[in-house]
């Protein structure tokens, strides 16, 4: 373990903190615009009556270091829930001390203790540091499975082919 450092579960004092790193984390992918979330919308996420988000805070002497925010995901081949980790984010600062590594070390644990079979994520192609380090830590790659995404107009359009009224 790396001294000073804790990993714990988001509490709501959490949620101001957290969302300052998402926009870091957005500014370092190349999409700060593409941010329409707030901290109220994450509070209400990971703390409203219907949660749909957890959220784990890395903590170096009691200052936020990093936070990886994740979500059931289920697996029809497997008939269980699993975890998907939607983000990681260590600051620039904190990187290469071990605390990307710790917050996916107590993630996997919970999907240990949790009786999930996978924790999986995504990446960007061109994140490198990312990549190797997954890489060093046994994650495996599925180049064979593409990301596809429905959002904006075209979200609306296929849904105005349902019966279902939105």
């Amino acid at each position: 373990m790396i001294p000073g450092l804790r990993i714990r579960g988001a509490e709501p004092a959490d949620v101001v903190p957290m969302f300052s790193m998402i926009v870091e984390l957005a500014e370092y992918e190349r999409a700060r615009e593409q941010i329409t979330g707030t901290p109220e919308l994450l509070a209400e996420a990971l703390f409203g009556p219907r949660r749909s988000a957890e959220a784990l805070i890395a903590e170096r002497d009691r200052h936020p270091a990093g936070f990886a925010l994740f979500y059931s995901s289920f697996s029809t081949w497997e008939c269980r829930s699993g975890i998907w980790l939607e983000d990681l984010y260590v600051p620039p600062r904190e990187r290469r001390a071990g605390v990307g590594q710790a917050l996916l070390s107590h993630l996997a644990s919970l999907a240990v203790v949790r009786g999930c079979p996978r924790l999986e994520w995504s990446a960007l192609d061109w994140n490198a540091l990312a990549l190797d380090f997954y890489a060093k830590i046994g994650a495996e790659r599925l180049p064979e499975w593409q990301l596809h995404r429905l959002s904006g107009e075209a979200l609306r359009e296929l849904a105005r082919g349902s019966d279902v009224d939105p």
